[in-house]
């Protein structure tokens, strides 16, 4: 890298033949800088304020992607990364995309994120902007998947995620977003992969922590022999310590398929929401956040900002286990949770009854599941499942299209006369958000066609140190 003595201090017209000035950072954390001729050039590693030269990759007509080759000028919110499988080198791993990012600043894009989504997807503006959700940017993912690849040209096993843009494994030996016993054992993990019987058929580790228990799921490929099977016991005894406790899983199929190693361990897989006096039993192949720290601090900033009183109704869309259905019970007159599954819906009942019994004082609100398409839904079948005061929506990537779709239809009829046999709107929804593109494009729904204002938005830093952004945002019926 060159860092000239004498640079111009603003615009491109004098820059030296080939510089780029990069002015922004687009939502997959890429640089964003313009050639004289207008045209965008998105730049892998590079950061806003920077001066550069870039090796280009792909060329179209209105814009270019790039490589940072050359760093003229370096802005003051670079910073050295701590992973040393990060960068632009090969074999760098695709984990992580903005390590390079002072941590704040991180925070910053993301929230600039989501209100460019809403603005140019959804010409939605939030009247408040609430202060971004960020938590530890270090040792924070207690969820992951992790690719395991013998490779017999190496004669050697690795463990990791995938490299950048690419479907080789990186060769991993830490991981600072990992919690610290889960990156100690990654070389480890290797060691005991590679002098197993089912070494080359052993494609994946699936990583789930609980508040006592770490999980990790063992996809195999072919039944595992006697000895493999001991081989994974004695590991997890010498690595249950210092207050971590190893249990194994096997995954032979699907996830319907996992079970326990060791059938006699009692020690269940589970999270606390403490705030709420509710603990989450999961099973390690199950959604839930990748994030505990921050679920607890969204899950108690959602129901903040739903203001449920101990008179309403509230109906959880995209309910799952009962991330949130079970902290609404404690604070509604009745809670629906809807999700897709029957499976699932099975599932989040168990999780109510379990904490039903387990609780000392205050009793949980009547609280029922059902099963639901929600990707197909329709006015009429929003109307069967009756008025409710309060909407939560935590909607999968997808987004919520057809459900604000139907209520916007519900809206739009009852502008044109149709008494809707007596059914009401919500009148506040809090929708949390794994993709601001799909919140921006149910906002504008919510906004121009089904009766909402757009009261309040933010960003949750759910995942730091990549480009994934998470939000939530609050919309308040408009009288009529």
């Amino acid at each position: 890298m060159t860092t000239p003595s004498h640079l111009p201090d603003s615009g491109t017209s004098q820059l030296p033949e080939g510089w780029l000035l990069v002015d922004s950072l687009d939502a997959e954390a890429q640089g964003v800088a313009r050639r004289p001729d207008g045209k965008v050039v998105f730049i892998e590693g590079a950061l806003p304020t920077e001066l550069v030269s870039v090796q280009v990759n792909r060329r179209k007509n209105q814009w270019e992607q790039a490589t940072l080759t050359d760093l003229h000028r370096i802005s003051p919110l670079r910073v050295a990364p701590r992973c040393p499988h990060f960068g632009l080198h090969a074999g760098a791993c695709g984990g992580c995309k903005m390590q390079h990012l002072e941590p704040g600043a991180q925070v910053a894009v993301k929230q600039r994120v989501l209100e460019d989504n809403l603005w140019h997807l959804g010409k939605v503006k939030a009247q408040t902007l609430l202060r971004p959700i960020a938590g530890p940017a270090w040792g924070y993912r207690f969820r992951g998947r992790l690719s395991v690849r013998y490779v017999a040209k190496k004669d050697a096993v690795l463990i990791g995620f995938h490299e950048r843009k690419s479907r080789y494994v990186a060769d991993m030996t830490e991981c600072h977003v990992l919690p610290r016993h889960m990156s100690d054992w990654l070389v480890p993990l290797r060691e005991l992969i590679y002098g197993m019987d089912a070494r080359e058929t052993c494609p994946q580790i699936e990583m789930a922590c609980g508040d006592e228990v770490t999980a990790l799921v063992l996809r195999h490929l072919e039944p595992l022999s006697a000895a493999d099977r001991q081989r994974l016991a004695d590991f997890a005894a010498r690595h249950s310590q210092n207050g971590v406790r190893l249990q194994w899983w096997l995954q032979a199929g699907g996830p319907d398929t996992v079970q326990r190693l060791d059938s006699a361990d009692p020690t269940p897989l589970a999270y606390a929401l403490p705030e709420f006096g509710i603990v989450m039993p999961f099973r390690p192949t199950d959604f839930t956040q990748v994030n505990p720290h921050i679920n607890r601090v969204l899950v108690a900033r959602a129901l903040r900002l739903l203001a449920v009183e101990p008179h309403e109704r509230v109906i959880d869309w995209f309910c799952g286990l009962g991330n949130f259905t079970l902290p609404l019970a404690t604070q509604a007159a009745s809670v629906l949770g809807i999700e897709g599954s029957e499976a699932l819906v099975a599932r989040a009942r168990d999780n109510l009854n379990a904490n039903r019994a387990a609780r000392a004082h205050g009793a949980l609100a009547p609280t029922e599941f059902a099963a639901r398409n929600l990707f197909d839904m329709t006015p009429e079948l929003l109307m069967q499942d009756g008025y409710a005061h309060k909407w939560l929506i935590d909607p999968p990537r997808e987004g919520a299209f057809a459900l604000s779709k139907a209520l916007a239809d519900l809206h739009q009829r009852r502008l044109a006369g149709d008494s809707l046999q007596g059914w009401e709107a919500p009148q506040r929804i809090v929708y949390v958000s794994c993709n601001p593109a799909t919140l921006a494009r149910d906002a504008g729904l919510l906004v121009h066609q089904a009766g909402y204002q757009c009261t309040a938005a933010g960003a949750v830093n759910m995942f730091p140190h990549t480009a994934h952004t998470e939000s939530i945002a609050v919309f308040d019926r408009m009288p009529t």
